[in-house]
């Protein structure tokens, strides 16, 4: 288990299409465990593979419903709380080559965040619920409805699948906001 180094924009990496998974290994096994060490560490509640810099199709989520204090509305925040998770409340999950069948014609906007793009929350407007069919770690297929806020962090890591942060959705002056509100942060760091 390792603690893997959290790529952040502008890492052209963050920029490419990830690939589909074909071998579920225990290669595959390992790099699913450091997703969860390093996100857990880093205060996340979703990690995509190509974030810390491996590009396939692979994420991983835990909504961390044993922390009092996470901001629930954000995705990926971590508001600066430092908590020990009881591991028996965890509820990790493992989407790999994830695919999006449907989407509700209702949406919804979220306060998100990104451990990709530090401490620059905005709100982005998704579809409300999806029908979203995954392979797990053995290959095995499985469909769901998903509503609610893993619907709202499935969407925001498939992004990351595609090359996309979730700052991509603002408008063009948000957007440069948000990325000259973190290069003072860096600068201040």
């Amino acid at each position: 288990m390792a603690i893997l180094p959290i790529r952040e924009i502008p890492d052209p990496i963050l920029k490419q299409v990830s690939v589909p998974v074909d071998n579920f290994d225990d290669q595959l096994k390992t790099l699913v465990a450091d997703m969860f060490e390093t996100m857990y560490d880093a205060h996340g509640i979703g990690l995509a593979a190509v974030q810390v810099g491996v590009p396939i199709r692979l994420l991983v989520i835990d909504l961390q419903p044993d922390d009092p204090d996470a901001e629930p509305e954000v995705c990926t925040a971590h508001g600066g709380h430092h908590h020990t998770h009881q591991p028996t409340l965890k509820e990790p999950r493992v989407f790999i080559n994830p695919e999006i069948l449907s989407v509700s014609e209702e949406h919804t906007v979220y306060n998100e965040g990104c451990l990709s793009v530090p401490e620059i929350y905005a709100e982005v407007e998704r579809p409300a619920s999806i029908r979203a069919r995954w392979q797990d770690m053995d290959g095995k297929v499985h469909e769901e409805d998903i509503e609610g806020m893993l619907a709202i962090c499935l969407q925001h890591e498939m992004d990351h699948l595609e090359g996309v942060v979730f700052i991509d959705h603002l408008s063009r002056l948000k957007r440069q906001m948000a990325i000259k509100k973190l290069e003072k942060l860096r600068k201040a760091a």
